[in-house]
């Protein structure tokens, strides 16, 4: 299999976020902070399952020094459903806590300050730039990984060298509408166990069929 060029990257984009104009954050918020905690509780779960928990959660515990402050035994009881409850209630008090006295309850606008959070990884902070202060970019979760590189936009072993790569090859402009178009598309017709090609509405652009270069 082999990359795709540039002019077909450029053709596929438009292709993409056609098949899924209604493609946005699937997660259930309405404050950056609740944001960033959701995104925290999502990694290796669902997004139903957070949307489940995160009423609970927010209507008991609303700030981040409300979090930072509340028992870590209560905070376990509310996120059992999403699975490895324990350690994301430790990560979220703990990023609350920072969030709480060092940014006095703002999440900080800042790639950097906001890896730095506890439990805070490349994803998450890129999901919270893109959705909480509209900038452009690439998140790269478990669908846009296994896609970006099945369907011939980058060629790589990493999450890292992905995101990258992505950001090489599609236009900035559609950083963030992309990152959601491929992770639809991922849910509802390329998974990863059985890729329904059959039925794919960008399969003439996909390496995966043997698409020669142009």
């Amino acid at each position: 299999m082999s990359k795709l060029t540039k002019k077909q990257a450029t053709e596929l984009v438009p292709a993409l976020e056609a098949l899924y104009p209604e493609a946005k954050c699937a997660l259930d918020y309405d404050t950056v902070f609740h944001l960033l905690c959701a995104v925290l509780l999502s990694a290796q779960t669902t997004d139903v399952s957070v949307n489940r928990v995160t009423p609970v959660l927010f209507g008991r515990y609303p700030e981040a020094r409300d979090i930072a402050d509340a028992p870590v035994a209560d905070l376990e009881a509310i996120l059992r459903p999403v699975g490895m409850y324990k350690t994301k209630a430790n990560h979220l008090k703990a990023m609350a806590k920072v969030v709480a006295e060092e940014y006095n309850g703002t999440v900080p606008h800042d790639y950097g300050k906001l890896v730095a959070l506890p439990g805070v990884g490349r994803k998450t902070a890129n999901v919270v730039l893109a959705e909480g202060f509209g900038e452009q970019r690439i998140a790269v979760d478990t669908h846009v990984f296994r896609l970006a590189n099945r369907i011939g936009l980058t060629e790589e072993k990493d999450v890292l060298r992905t995101e990258e790569g992505l950001m090489k090859i599609l236009p900035r402009d559609h950083w963030t509408p992309m990152h959601h178009a491929l992770i639809f598309h991922g849910r509802r017709v390329c998974s990863a166990r059985k890729p329904d090609c059959e039925h794919c509405g960008i399969r003439r652009f996909c390496k995966r069929n043997g698409l020669p270069n142009e």
